[in-house]
């Protein structure tokens, strides 16, 4: 599925800063992508960028990727939950409180990108094993009606913010 083929209908307005950030590519193609692009950019960062804040209560390199290793985890959850049919509407995350609690200035880059590759794996495999059918399922997140598929893009879009972020204010 590709991106042109996703209804507006299919995520909120907040979502929609991320998925209209997205080329016209497949689902499945942004998230394999990711991968690469991801691991690539952030192990060509010098060791000294990683943990700089280019404000006080900004977050770090580090406290970036870790941020996207949470998000994706509960986004893969979430289409998880509305791709089998729940209809049980999903609770919203705060985000500022994930990152003071994660620790990742405490590890090691190698670490944090183990993680970030396992996770975008698992995610891989979740929505390649969805039918045409479970990718359009619609459910409610963080008050807001989104798609399965539109989740898939969400995660895609979610990363280039933060990697132009990155590219813009730290390095």
């Amino acid at each position: 599925m590709k991106l042109n083929e996703l209804s507006k209908t299919e995520y909120s307005s907040f979502n929609a800063t991320y998925i209209n950030a997205l080329e016209d590519i497949s689902l499945i193609e942004g998230l394999e992508n990711g991968l690469d692009k991801m691991v690539s950019f952030i192990s060509t960062i010098p060791v000294e960028k990683l943990e700089y804040r280019y404000a006080e209560d900004k977050w770090t390199i580090k406290d970036i990727l870790l941020h996207l290793i949470d998000a994706e985890r509960i986004f893969a959850y979430r289409a998880l939950r509305i791709g089998r049919g729940d209809k049980t509407p999903l609770a919203g995350f705060e985000e500022n409180d994930y990152v003071p609690n994660a620790l990742a200035n405490s590890r090691t880059l190698e670490s944090l990108l183990t993680e970030f590759r396992y996770v975008r794996k698992s995610t891989l495999c979740l929505f390649k094993n969805f039918s045409a059918e479970q990718l359009a399922n619609l459910g409610t997140a963080s008050d807001n009606v989104i798609s399965v598929r539109a989740i898939g893009f969400l995660i895609s879009g979610h990363q280039n913010h933060h990697l132009r972020i990155i590219r813009e204010r730290y390095l």
